[in-house]
């Protein structure tokens, strides 16, 4: 039962090939538009997998239906463990749905520059790559803690 998170590596995937290939080439908003929902979808894919864990070790009986629900069961049930990236998850589904304003298209300096109530993010090619990373060790994290694997390591 390998097969934990592969939707969650189907995003990442994606992911990649914006930033190591569209982005590189293309240089619009836009793309960096699109890394950033394909990084909400990876990380949605493991909260749903959190969730799908905590009713298996029957700590909780049924997934809320809510995504704000959602983040503060698996911030209650795994408390820390997984805190960063409930926030991470949060904090770009803002900056999604932020307004946002277009620079430097088609140069290497292109930037997303949103506001939200929290208050101005601007996302550029090296930011794309830190978020990217981020989720990409958030995957894995919950990957292993999922499998079991980092309990086995700790023994």
């Amino acid at each position: 039962m390998k097969v934990f998170l592969e939707e969650a590596r189907e995003e990442l995937k994606r992911a990649d090939h914006i930033i190591y290939v569209s982005l590189k080439y293309t240089r619009t908003v836009d793309v960096i538009k699109n890394l950033i929902e394909r990084l909400i979808n990876c990380l949605d894919f493991v909260i749903e997998k959190l969730l799908d864990d905590a009713i298996e070790k029957k700590l909780i009986n049924e997934k809320p239906a809510n995504i704000g629900l959602k983040c503060n069961v698996v911030k209650r049930i795994y408390g820390d463990r997984f805190s960063e990236l409930v926030a991470l998850y949060l904090h770009l589904r803002k900056i999604s749905r932020a307004e946002y304003k277009k620079s430097s298209e088609y140069r290497r300096h292109v930037t997303m520059t949103a506001t939200t109530d929290e208050g101005v993010f601007m996302i550029d090619i090296d930011k794309s790559k830190e978020l990217y990373t981020q989720v990409k060790q958030m995957v894995e994290d919950a990957e292993k803690f999922i499998s079991g694997e980092e309990e086995e390591a700790g023994a």
